[in-house]
C-alpha cells in the first residue's frame, strides 16, 4: 500500500508511517545539503532565527542540477544523509519532522527521531531526474551564495519515496537484511 503524504506533516500523522512503507508526497519541502544545514547550525548557535520554517517540514538532501531549457530543475537525487548526522538533531528539535536522502543514519538521530516524531525517507539513487519530473516548481530562498547547496523550496506532487526509519526507531534496511539472514 502507498500512503499519500502532504506537507507540512504533523506530529501525529508522522507515527502513523512504519517502516518499509511507500509514500508519495505532496506540498512544500525544502532542499539542503552540508554546507546549508552547516549554515543553520550556525544561525542556532547564535541565536538567530532559520532562515526557513522548520516546522512540519520536510528536508530534502539534494543538490540539484541546472534546469535543461524548459525544466523547472535538473536532476534531483538524493545525496547521502549521514554527512548531515552531526546537524540533524537540534533541527528535529525545532520540529523538524521528515528528512529525504539515502543511506544509513547515525543512533543520535535515530533517538532525536524517536524523541520529536520524526522520519526518515529513502528516496531512489540514481533516479535524479525521474524524481525532478515530480517537481512543480523550485525557487532559492536561502544562501544563495551557495550554489547548488542553497536552499530552495520545492513544490513536489507524488513525489515517492520510502520510509526507512519511522518514529519508533524501526529501521527499513536492518529489517530487510534480516528477513534474508541465515
Amino acid at each position: 500500500m502507498t500512503r499519500k503524504i502532504v506537507i507540512p506533516q504533523e506530529e501525529a500523522e508522522a507515527r502513523l508511517l512504519q517502516a518499509g512503507e511507500t509514500v508519495l508526497l505532496s506540498g512544500m519541502i525544502y532542499t539542503a545539503r552540508d554546507a546549508a544545514h552547516r549554515r543553520m547550525q550556525e544561525a542556532l548557535q547564535s541565536g538567530q532565527e532559520l532562515p526557513i520554517p522548520i516546522k512540519g517540514q520536510a528536508i530534502y538532501y539534494t543538490g540539484p542540477g541546472p534546469a535543461s531549457p524548459g525544466r523547472i530543475i535538473g536532476a534531483a537525487g538524493p545525496t547521502t544523509s549521514g554527512r548531515m548526522d552531526v546537524y540533524t538533531p537540534p533541527l528535529l528539535a525545532k520540529g523538524l519532522r521528515i528528512m529525504i536522502g539515502k543511506g544509513m543514519r547515525s543512533p543520535e538521530v535515530v533517538e532525536s527521531m524517536k524523541k520529536y516524531g520524526a522520519v526518515y525517507l529513502a528516496a531512489i539513487g540514481g533516479a535524479g531526474a525521474l524524481l525532478a519530473e515530480r517537481i512543480l516548481d523550485a525557487e532559492v530562498v536561502a544562501y544563495p551564495e551557495l550554489g547548488p547547496e542553497a536552499i530552495l523550496r520545492l513544490w513536489v506532487e507524488d513525489f515517492p519515496a520510502i520510509v526507512v526509519i519511522d518514529c519508533d526507531g524501526n529501521n527499513w534496511y536492518e529489517i530487510g537484511r534480516a528477513k534474508y539472514r541465515r
